[in-house]
């Protein structure tokens, strides 16, 4: 093996190795939670928000051509929501701006994030895929309050 190969091997290895600790450090000091697909819950056909526990809150959104048909969602700052996104016909996306939540709603799966809106304001939701001719009009709104 040539010197330059061997030098390429170790930047390579070392690039990994800097990313997988990124990683770690992300997930466990900074809370940063990966979404995923939850393959043991069926996909569901209502939108709604279940109230947990104090500060702790469960939305199922279904997105369909072209709305998120979501009960209206105020929730007082600092709330937990457990995010479950199912869609109804096509291929959708969902991002919760002033957030990490950037999820893909898949028809046949059940999409999840955990995300913790600590400021009040409005988190506009967009679809980020494009899903037919009313892509343009499918948003919608998280709105925190104090």
């Amino acid at each position: 093996m040539e010197r330059t190969e061997r030098v390429m091997l170790w930047i390579g290895g070392v690039v990994m190795a800097v990313f997988f600790v990124a990683v770690v450090v992300l997930a466990a000091g900074f809370g940063v939670d990966v979404p995923g697909c939850i393959t043991e819950m069926k996909p569901f056909e209502r939108d709604t928000l279940f109230q947990r526990t104090d500060g702790r809150y469960e939305l199922h959104v279904v997105a369909r051509m072209w709305a998120y048909q979501m009960p209206p969602v105020e929730l007082p700052a600092g709330s937990e929501v457990d995010l479950y996104l199912s869609s109804g016909d096509v291929l959708h996306g969902f991002h919760i701006d002033r957030t990490n939540v950037n999820l893909m709603a898949i028809p046949g799966t059940v999409a999840y994030a955990r995300v913790r809106f600590k400021e009040p304001g409005d988190y506009p939701i967009i679809c980020h895929e494009y899903c037919g001719v009313g892509h343009q009009q499918m948003v919608g709104v998280i709105r925190i309050v104090q």
